[in-house]
This record gives C-alpha cells, sequence and structure tokens, in this order.
C-alpha cells in the first residue's frame, strides 16, 4: 500500500497538517494509503493552534515513505541538516516530495526545489525567493507539479494538490468521491491565481500628503502634472522622488492604487463594474477587467463571486 508520511515540524500549522489526514486517512473513504505523521524526534510537536501534535515516529520513518508531505510551519527557520539530510535521502530513492504552504521552506533548505518552479503562501513567497535563489518562485498559482516535486500555495490550496494527488493515483473518480467527502471543488487547477493583497508601496513622508490627495481623487484624470502642482515640484523632480520612495513611477502607483480601491469595491458592494471602474478612474468597464484579469488572474463578475460567498449577478455575466 502506499505510504504517506506527513513530517511535522515545530511549530507546524495545524490545518496544514489535517489536510494529507484528511485525504489519506478518511476513516469514510475506501483505504487506499497508510497514512502516516513524524517529526524531527518522536512525541509531542507544537502547532501554531496553541496545542501540540503526537507523532509516533522519527526521521526514520521518512525511508519507507512513497509520498513525503511536509505540512507549514512557523517561525520560518531552517530545520536542520538531520532534517534536510533524511528529506533529501527519501528524495534519492524516489519518494514523491509534497509541501502545503510553508513547508515549501523545507524542501528549499534541502536542496530539492534548485531550479525547479515551487510556490507557496502569497505572503512568503518574496522571502522563499530571496532565501532561495535558486528556486523558480511562483507567488501567482495554487500549486505547482514538478513532477517528483510538488508545492502548493498556503492553506486551502494545500486540498487542491491532495486531492490533485489522489487524482494522479487512482483516477478522477477517486478524487471526485475525496472531494465529496470534504465538501470541496473536486478540482481547482493549478494555475489559477492566488487572489493575494497586493499593497501599493507606501511613500515616504516628503510624498505622503500629495499620495493621500490622489487617494482621494482617483476619480479624477490625474497627471503625472497634476501631481507634482499638488507636492509644488517639477514633474521630473517628483518622478524621481516617487522612484526613490516607492521603486514605481507616479503613473504605475497611481494605477496599482485604482486596481486595489477597485477590488475593495467589488468585495464589500454591489455597484455595477461601470461605476467601480469610473470611482476608481480606470474609465470603463473593460479597462477594469483588462486591469483586474492581471492583477487577479480573475474577471469582475468572478473575483466578486468569491469574496462574496454568491454566485454572480446575471446581469453582470460576461464581465
Amino acid at each position: 500500500m502506499h505510504a504517506v508520511v506527513a513530517l511535522a515540524l515545530p511549530a507546524v500549522e495545524a490545518f496544514d497538517l489535517a489536510i494529507p489526514a484528511q485525504v489519506f486517512a478518511d476513516p469514510g473513504l475506501p483505504r487506499r494509503y497508510e497514512f502516516t505523521v513524524c517529526a524531527p524526534a518522536a512525541g509531542l510537536v507544537r502547532s501554531t493552534a496553541g496545542f501540540s501534535v503526537h507523532a509516533e515516529h522519527g526521521l526514520d520513518a521518512l525511508a519507507a515513505a512513497d509520498t513525503v508531505v511536509v505540512p507549514g510551519y512557523l517561525p520560518l527557520g531552517d530545520p536542520g541538516e538531520r532534517v534536510c539530510s533524511a528529506l533529501r535521502q527519501a528524495a534519492a530513492r524516489g519518494a514523491r516530495m509534497v509541501s502545503v504552504c510553508t513547508g515549501a521552506f523545507a524542501l528549499a533548505a534541502a536542496g530539492l526545489l534548485d531550479h525547479r518552479r515551487a510556490t507557496t503562501h502569497w505572503q512568503y513567497a518574496g522571502q522563499l525567493a530571496a532565501r532561495y535563489p535558486a528556486v523558480k518562485v511562483d507567488p501567482d498559482v495554487l500549486w505547482v507539479d514538478e513532477g517528483a516535486v510538488l508545492t502548493s500555495a498556503g492553506l486551502a490550496a494545500g486540498i487542491d494538490l491532495c486531492v490533485q494527488l489522489v487524482r494522479a493515483d487512482h483516477g478522477s473518480e477517486a478524487a471526485v468521491s475525496v472531494a465529496r467527502r470534504m465538501v470541496v471543488a473536486p478540482h481547482r487547477d493549478g494555475g489559477q491565481a492566488q487572489w493575494l493583497e497586493r499593497p501599493v508601496p507606501a511613500p515616504g513622508e516628503g510624498l505622503a500628503a500629495t499620495c493621500q490627495w490622489a487617494l482621494e481623487h482617483l476619480a479624477d484624470r490625474l497627471t503625472v502634472a497634476d501631481l507634482a502642482r499638488h507636492a509644488g515640484w517639477a514633474p521630473r523632480t517628483l518622478a524621481r522622488r516617487f522612484a526613490a520612495e516607492t521603486g514605481m513611477a507616479p503613473m504605475h502607483w497611481l494605477t496599482a492604487a485604482r486596481v486595489r480601491e477597485a477590488r475593495r469595491l467589488l468585495e464589500a458592494t454591489d455597484l455595477p463594474v461601470e461605476v467601480i471602474a469610473a470611482r476608481c478612474g480606470l474609465g470603463t468597464a473593460a479597462n477594469l477587467r483588462l486591469h483586474l484579469a492581471r492583477d487577479a488572474g480573475a474577471t469582475p463578475t468572478a473575483y466578486r463571486a468569491a469574496y462574496q460567498g454568491r454566485p454572480p449577478d446575471a446581469r453582470e455575466a460576461g464581465s
């Protein structure tokens, strides 16, 4: 029987660990896997949720694993050479290596993600890329399948990946039965975007008043000259200060602010897409659709439906 071993590193994300347990060891489903939890040392492992998990096995359990799943953990320190060596040995003998959320940091520390595409929770993707530059980090997807090594984004994306593993091992019917038991979608494509928060870079004190003024006038047709006039500088000076303080050109910063406001209005209101586009200064519904597709990988209708938890209004079909 296919042996799945979850490696619980302290402090393990409780939800991340529960995902492979539910998918591979649910007693209400046909028994297709042998599921085990191990840790750097057998015994209690702290979780991020305020309770501890009992791991019956130490790292020796990885020697018998057909699939190794590393759930997320915090803080994101190096798991240590013993853990990294055990992960490398498991991979070298052909075990399928899988991470959920920040578990990718352990696989990266072991060198198993070098020169591969990988993902993790959007909030930590920048850290993963900075700490392990050999990893091709993609922060905009739910999961990445690199054959022998698979990684998923944060939290619930781990469900999508684990259900996909069942599909790969036992076919669609088995995957659908697992998803139905868990009351989740039977399939979300790995390339689907994480709907991550993209904060607009904060300006320094020199631009703070002008940026705040711009945020209050998003619906207006603002230009670099308008921003410079408010700041009391020449347009070239403004552009230079913007680049220094925010890392962006003035109009790029303004567009990012407009898209962020459009997302907020889609999440929290029932305003028509055309009205939102006008209020944010994006002009037309078509322009809003273009920018949202680039930023969130979704149409306004799909984005709103997902955040408000209800079917899209028929009047907005195609938006």
